[in-house]
């Protein structure tokens, strides 16, 4: 008897200890822009839990896309908050998961570190010879670049010379590699990319465009799988909100 009530007892605390218990996996689909965010907030959680989080970065819109396709995601980290609304008045996503986990910030950036010395300038009269953004058709950030750009007047005129990535990491590349000497870029991935390139950068100001506010929803698929939905829970806690604040995001 007392055996069989200390094996009771042990399976009982079993279920709340982080990692106890069977691993499970899960399959994210991750916003571009947040995607090395994801990876090293999936890698302490599976520290935590002892459960394996796979990342699938792309294009908010090729996700929605790939999703609607029958993709076997168990949640979606979008980089807006209409899509996953929208995957939820589809069936295809949980209502009662969604949450903002991030807002993000767009920066005028460039590897020349004399470029950029009055964004806000340079921005409405300045010769832009070349500028990347994300494909507003597909990525939130590309879209609001397109909003920051119509603001100042200059969408039509600099149309011709965008240097337009299918996503915001192939946008912040075009930068990077000096395929474009200016973008209008998130500045979580500025911030990553002045570790070795520092460059010259300006902040646009958040008024200058819809805020970009990223909500991630667990899918019908991922409702019973416990490294999704711990995983969600995760981006809730105050560790991984520290984080992502570090990582650029309000």
């Amino acid at each position: 008897m007392r055996f069989t009530r200390a094996l009771t007892v042990l399976v009982a605390l079993a279920g709340w200890l982080p990692g106890a218990g069977m691993a499970a996996q899960a399959r994210l689909a991750v916003a571009a822009n947040f995607a090395d965010a994801a990876r090293q907030l999936a890698a302490e959680y599976g520290r935590q839990s002892g459960h394996r989080i796979d990342v699938s970065a792309a294009s908010t819109g090729k996700l929605y896309a790939q999703i609607r396709h029958g993709a076997p995601f168990d949640a979606l980290l979008s980089a807006d908050a209409a899509t996953p609304r929208k995957l939820v008045a589809e069936g295809l996503a949980d209502g009662s998961t969604l949450d903002d986990y991030a807002v993000g910030r767009l920066v005028l950036w460039s590897r020349d570190p004399a470029l950029v010395k009055d964004g806000e300038a340079l921005l409405r009269h300045g010769r832009i010879e070349r500028l990347a953004i994300a494909n507003p058709e597909l990525a939130p950030y590309g879209a609001a670049a397109r909003e920051v750009l119509r603001h100042v007047g200059r969408w039509d005129a600099l149309k011709p010379r965008l240097a337009m990535g299918e996503n915001i990491g192939q946008a912040t590349q075009f930068v990077v590699s000096g395929a474009a000497p200016l973008g209008l870029l998130p500045r979580s991935l500025v911030l990553e990319a002045r570790k070795t390139t520092p460059g010259s950068s300006w902040e646009v100001p958040a008024s200058w465009h819809a805020p970009i506010v990223q909500t991630a929803v667990l899918m019908k698929r991922g409702g019973n799988n416990a490294a999704a939905r711990g995983f969600l829970q995760y981006l809730g806690s105050p560790a991984a909100k520290a984080r992502i604040r570090a990582l650029g995001y309000d």
